[in-house]
């Protein structure tokens, strides 16, 4: 297949699922192969306000990413140690009754690893705090603060190591990590080991900074039930290092390049991060802060297995090894979260594959 047929054919398949989804305001896809000879970059949606290519966008989760990724680069420092314990590093005010399991607490039992890889077997405060947020505008609340609700409210789910739950508990827990070694906020950190250096230009985190250069294009609106995220002005205090990252596609793919290049970590550590995964479901393994595709017979094959994050806005950013080609978009609403592995699986994955054959 000539590569001017495989950019129609994925950019057929794009156009075809946003024409169908009425709802769906704005929706965005890059694919890039410099072995195929593609660079597609496109953009559609149903919503009133302008979209371009150029937008920057809320990446959701896919964020959790870059914050293992700014883990690894403390590591490669020399500042941690992936199996050191929280405790070394958390105020005891944080640490107390964090995590509570059938009477007995094992929060000076959790290691960074556990974090990572979901394994810690802490309570998830993102989705009630989302609802808290959706249904009063005047709450707020910081990630320290979030934890502390979480404490209250929820419980944990099992002994740390012992099983995988996916919580953005974790997450914010690694951010305030970055903060008590480096003493500076986490937002700084990603400018100045990720963003900067890559020279992510649009990059920044929602809420919390602001790019090196500021887009002509307004931020692409991120929806749940037709409701725009974006214009929550207290939002940002339930992502922060669980997500919060805003870029174009463009330098979106600047950081995977980055990442597989070994621009910000070497090959062992990209390795290490792989190879310490759990199972998250039948077909997905999780490592620190990336998704990988289980081979499964006659629906995913080997040839398919791609890395990479997911967000819940339908947010992806994933690296194919087959045919060595990178893979962005972003479908910006809650519906898509599993819609998106979908369509990037088998309307583009499978697009490249068959014409590598």
């Amino acid at each position: 297949m000539k590569k001017m047929d495989i950019s129609h054919k994925i950019k057929d398949h794009f156009h075809k699922q946003i024409k169908k989804d009425k709802n769906l305001n704005n929706a965005y896809l890059l694919v890039h192969s410099q072995k195929a000879g593609i660079h597609l970059n496109v953009a559609s949606g149903h919503g009133q306000t302008e979209i371009n290519t150029l937008q920057p966008q809320y990446m959701a989760s896919v964020g959790k990413l870059f914050t293992a990724t700014l883990i690894s680069i403390f590591r490669e420092k020399g500042h941690l140690k992936f199996d050191d314990k929280i405790a070394d590093f958390l105020e005891s005010d944080m640490l107390n009754k964090l995590h509570v399991y059938k009477n007995t607490d094992y929060s000076g039992y959790i290691r960074i690893s556990h974090l990572l890889n979901q394994t810690s077997g802490l309570f998830d405060s993102f989705w009630p705090l989302l609802q808290n947020v959706l249904n009063d505008p005047n709450f707020k609340i910081c990630p320290k603060d979030a934890i502390q609700w979480g404490k209250e409210n929820l419980s944990s789910k099992f002994k740390p190591g012992t099983k995988h739950y996916y919580s953005d508990t974790n997450y914010y827990l690694l951010g305030l990590i970055l903060e008590s070694i480096s003493k500076k906020p986490f937002h700084e950190l990603l400018h100045q080991y990720i963003f900067d250096p890559l020279k992510m230009d649009s990059a920044y985190v929602f809420g919390y900074s602001k790019p090196k250069v500021q887009s002509e294009y307004l931020l692409a609106g991120f929806y749940v039930k037709n409701q725009d995220l974006s214009q929550l002005e207290n939002y940002p205090g339930i992502d922060y290092s669980g997500g919060g990252v805003v870029a174009t596609m463009e330098d979106l793919l600047l950081f995977m390049k980055g990442l597989l290049g070994n621009q910000l970590i070497n090959k062992n550590t990209l390795t290490m991060m792989m190879e310490d995964r759990k199972s998250l479901n039948l077909s997905i393994n999780y490592g620190y802060g990336i998704w990988m595709f289980k081979k499964i017979p006659l629906i995913l094959p080997t040839s398919m297995y791609c890395w990479g994050c997911v967000g819940a806005t339908g947010a992806f950013l994933f690296y194919h090894p087959f045919s060595e080609s990178f893979i962005i978009g972003n479908f910006n609403d809650l519906t898509y979260h599993t819609k998106a592995i979908q369509f990037m699986l088998f309307k583009v994955v499978k697009e490249l594959v068959k014409n590598q054959r």
